[in-house]
């Protein structure tokens, strides 16, 4: 999934935009936590499962195709001019390259995506990828150690509040992952807007009752919805 089609499928308005954000610094006034949203198309390109996936799938249809080698070989005879031994192994290896680098193509389908690439790896890359937005973001120098993240990937279809070590001291990350899990809900009936807006409103909540705001508090980043930019993967 790509930048541009991630910006089609969220469906946000300026308008949107604009109303998440000023959800987001109404919750600042009422807390002395810091609040950072991010969205991406993919947490990574997944290139290793999807060239794994398609060499399996040619290796599978080598497999079946070894079986009819003899036929294979009378028709490639009738086909070019007398039989030559090498005109077999050329033949399998043309179809099995081609298949691979096709099916490599049809696996970067999103909802392939999804089946071929493990669920404990597709988690993980996604957590890894949150991790570091946190630390891109500077949340992290929000006071006390009161900043959160949350952090939608869209290809996996997953959520992530990642919380600093301040806020994990008196939150329990079993809070943020229901949080989470109520902002999937949300995403996955297509209310873009309402998932932002009710994650933000439910996290401040959670925030202002550990950090109240002072005035010692420095002035929030103006920063809503950041939505990331595809990335060129090695």
């Amino acid at each position: 999934m790509r930048y541009n089609k991630l910006l089609k499928k969220m469906a946000l308005t300026k308008e949107d935009y604009a109303d998440i954000q000023t959800a987001l610094s109404d919750v600042h006034k009422k807390t002395s936590g810091r609040i950072s949203l991010a969205v991406i198309a993919e947490s990574s390109s997944y290139a290793f499962w999807e060239m794994l996936a398609a060499f399996f799938s040619a290796f599978g249809l080598f497999a079946c195709l070894i079986p009819l080698s003899s036929q294979i070989y009378s028709w490639l005879g009738r086909t070019f001019w007398g039989e030559q031994p090498w005109y077999l192994a050329v033949f399998l290896a043309l179809v099995c390259g081609t298949l691979t680098i096709a099916l490599y193509f049809f696996y970067n389908i999103p909802a392939l995506d999804r089946i071929i690439i493990p669920q404990v790896a597709r988690r993980r890359i996604v957590s890894n990828r949150a991790m570091r937005r946190f630390a891109e973001s500077g949340i992290y120098r929000a006071p006390k150690g009161s900043g959160i993240l949350i952090f939608v990937s869209y290809l996996e279809r997953e959520v992530r509040i990642v919380a600093d070590k301040g806020v994990s001291e008196k939150v329990s990350q079993d809070l943020w992952n229901l949080i989470a899990d109520e902002m999937s809900e949300f995403l996955a009936r297509g209310q873009e807007k309402e998932a932002w807006l009710h994650a933000v409103k439910r996290c401040g909540e959670l925030l202002a009752e550990h950090y109240p705001p002072s005035e010692d508090d420095e002035p929030a980043s103006p920063q809503g919805l950041v939505v990331l930019e595809d990335e060129k993967w090695a």
